[in-house]
């Protein structure tokens, strides 16, 4: 049988060769994400023959995702990130072993996920996921990549590497607000190259080669062309058990509620009940409510005081995603009686269309 000669160009640096080749067949891989890190890290990963790949995306394709997830197709739009991710890097490598999971990462399957993996690489927008991925890497004991943008900068570390310093050791407030791209903004080439490092790393690591961002973060500025490095030490007081992450975990997500918006239509009306808008001021569509009111997430922990702990809070946002990590906030500072409005605005504009001027 003839040799293959795909992996040729990498074999011949000595710091592969045969024999790292060999490691990258051997190693396994989970992304957490698909969107714009994961349409970078995916396909380096998969051209390198990491022999074999883990996906994990709930969502679905947008067209506003295209002009930075630059792995899908236009024709790809409504279907799902994980499968349309997994047929690309399938036909760009079909020697390697991929696996999709549309599903949202959670307490419930992170463990079970996790312990089947070499690395973990972190290519989410969620602050909470982040924190998530991190402590199941802690029980699992799996090295974790991470990478996150804020308009046109980006940082990547690894965490979690031989027992060096954590996420938390570099974040430690929990309850800290960040900007997704989102609600911040990004453009293509951002996601690209941190994406990129990120895959860079986790090669690194499989073939045991370089030096390895541990206990060190990479800041880089696409309109500076400008990079920092900066180390930061592990702290001794951060350790999980597994019966610590389940209690943490999977209390905490059982209490996550989502409702469709015609099963609350009858309370616009209401002034008991409050239909909180977490989007920023210049979205659309608007939602004009009786009983509305908005805090943009990113406003969401500094504007807290202006909610009542005590009312029925209906949480929206444009399709339902930043609405949950609202929830999330908010049931950290002791909000009982809220839920996450399904779809977001997106949904409510079509049930309200006839009723509201949108």
């Amino acid at each position: 049988m003839k040799k293959s000669t795909r992996y040729n160009r990498q074999t011949i640096l000595p710091e592969i060769g045969e024999e790292g080749q060999y490691k990258l067949s051997k190693a396994k891989v989970l992304v957490i994400g698909a969107g714009g890190l994961g349409a970078a890290v995916l396909p380096y990963l998969a051209g390198a023959g990491v022999g074999e790949i883990g996906i994990v995306d709930d969502d679905i394709i947008d067209v506003s995702n295209l002009h930075r997830q630059v792995i899908y197709k236009t024709s790809a739009v409504g279907k799902s990130k994980a499968e349309e991710t997994k047929t690309m890097i399938s036909e760009l490598n079909p020697e390697i072993k991929v696996n999709a999971f549309s599903e949202k990462l959670s307490g419930r399957n992170v463990i079970s996920l996790f312990e089947k993996y070499d690395i973990i690489v972190d290519a989410t927008d969620n602050i909470a996921i982040k924190y998530l991925i991190n402590d199941a890497c802690l029980v699992t004991n799996k090295p974790m990549v991470y990478g996150s943008i804020f308009r046109f900068q980006g940082q990547v570390s690894v965490f979690n590497y031989q027992n060096g310093p954590t996420y938390r050791c570099l974040y430690p407030d929990e309850n800290s607000s960040v900007v997704n791209c989102e609600d911040a903004g990004v453009i293509g080439v951002s996601v690209g190259i941190i994406g990129m490092f990120q895959a860079n790393e986790a090669i690194k690591m499989i073939l045991g080669v370089g030096d390895v961002l541990s206990g060190k973060i990479l800041v880089y500025n696409v309109l500076k062309n400008e990079q920092q490095k900066y180390d930061f030490e592990k702290s001794s007081e951060l350790e999980m058990a597994k019966e610590d992450f389940e209690q943490k975990y999977n209390s905490f997500e059982n209490q996550v509620e989502e409702i469709k918006f015609e099963l609350i239509l009858d309370e616009i009306e209401n002034d008991e009940v409050l239909f909180l808008d977490v989007r920023n001021d210049d979205e659309q569509p608007k939602i004009n409510l009786k009983n509305g009111f908005q805090i943009p997430l990113m406003n969401l922990e500094n504007e807290i005081r202006k909610l009542n702990s005590n009312q029925t809070i209906y949480i929206f946002c444009q399709s339902g995603i930043r609405s949950k990590i609202a929830v999330e906030l908010l049931q950290k500072h002791q909000f009982k009686n809220i839920k996450s409005i399904a779809g977001g605005a997106l949904a409510m504009k079509k049930l309200l269309a006839t009723e509201i001027n949108l």
